[in-house]
């Protein structure tokens, strides 16, 4: 019950009630409701910025799914530039090379897409950046694919007539997995088993027991089977036509005479140790136009490709060579 309150009348010497005005009491509430209402913005806006609501922490939750989604979607495209990369590296340097097709340049090949702005319909969202930085990724990978494919259907063109050429390349391992003791050392800088010195080693040694087999890696025509060449031994060079030339050196003995013709597959010698050589072992080469080239892309036709895959690694290492 709310208290009564007198005031003393001087005329009348006595204590009269005091009685307030309507206005006043309109005055006071307004007064009132508007602290109320301030106070209540107030608290509202310091809860909004220090405490989330359910609906915020749901937000920002299905926010930080989403970046995390856009990460995930990077790592694979990632993953899909390097495999395609692969490729690319492949056709360019084996397929076009075989056929004679010009390289596609890394230019071409990543271009992306001029004129019009592709992505403005992703501007002005906090993440937009994100979201066309992906979209614009997965733009010149689609279009990559495309080149890939194209230039793949362009060299099977160039495959269907070159048959007699696709049997003269070089291309498969000059001696069976079965007679390997292992791949001894590969192509690039080696150390020298007899000077110690690091210098570039331009082929591929197989370690094998004396008198293993060794065969013709494509159709061609023996040029030389002799030991006039400085630090070779007993080695043989096939010719194979295309400006392409293999070289098996330190051989035990040979199988065939010069200017004879072989196929891929002929036993055309054995393994030996003969000229500049620490163990039995085969040294091997591919000429291209006189120049020497990595073995390790032409054993596609006798190896699958968990064993290539185990031959690339070992010929990666950096180990002493053995001639």
């Amino acid at each position: 019950m709310a208290k009564v309150k007198y005031y003393y009348d001087s005329e009348t010497l006595s204590y009269r009630k005091i009685k307030r005005k309507k206005r006043t009491t309109f005055k006071y509430a307004m007064v009132f409701l508007t602290a109320a209402a301030l106070f209540g913005f107030l608290s509202f806006f310091i809860v909004s910025q220090y405490i989330e609501s359910p609906k915020e922490r749901q937000m920002a939750r299905e926010l930080q799914n989403m970046e995390l989604q856009f990460e995930l979607l990077n790592k694979r495209t990632d993953d899909a530039f390097a495999a395609l990369e692969n490729v690319e590296e492949r056709d360019n340097a084996i397929y076009r090379l075989y056929f004679e097709a010009n390289p596609i340049p890394i230019e071409q090949r990543r271009a992306g897409f001029g004129g019009i702005n592709r992505y403005k319909k992703y501007e002005g969202y906090n993440n937009s950046q994100l979201i066309a930085e992906s979209n614009k990724r997965l733009d010149i990978l689609e279009k990559a694919i495309v080149v890939q494919s194209k230039s793949l259907d362009e060299i099977a063109k160039l495959a269907e007539d070159k048959e007699k050429f696709l049997e003269a390349i070089p291309a498969i391992q000059p001696i069976n997995n079965v007679n390997l003791t292992r791949m001894a050392s590969g192509y690039g800088y080696r150390t020298d088993p007899f000077t110690k010195v690091r210098k570039f080693h331009f082929g591929m040694d197989f370690t094998a027991p004396r008198g293993t087999p060794i065969y013709a890696s494509g159709n061609g025509v023996i040029k030389r089977a002799d030991n006039n060449s400085t630090g070779y031994g007993n080695h043989i060079r096939i010719d194979h036509g295309y400006g392409y030339i293999s070289l098996y050196a330190h051989m035990y003995k040979f199988n065939v005479k010069v200017n004879q013709r072989v196929k891929r597959g002929d036993l055309i010698g054995f393994v030996g140790s003969t000229g500049r050589s620490e163990a039995p072992h085969l040294h091997y080469e591919v000429f291209k136009d006189g120049e020497r080239i990595n073995p390790i892309n032409f054993y596609y036709g006798n190896l699958s490709a968990e064993e290539y895959d185990i031959l690339l690694k070992k010929a990666s290492l950096e180990n002493q060579s053995l001639d």
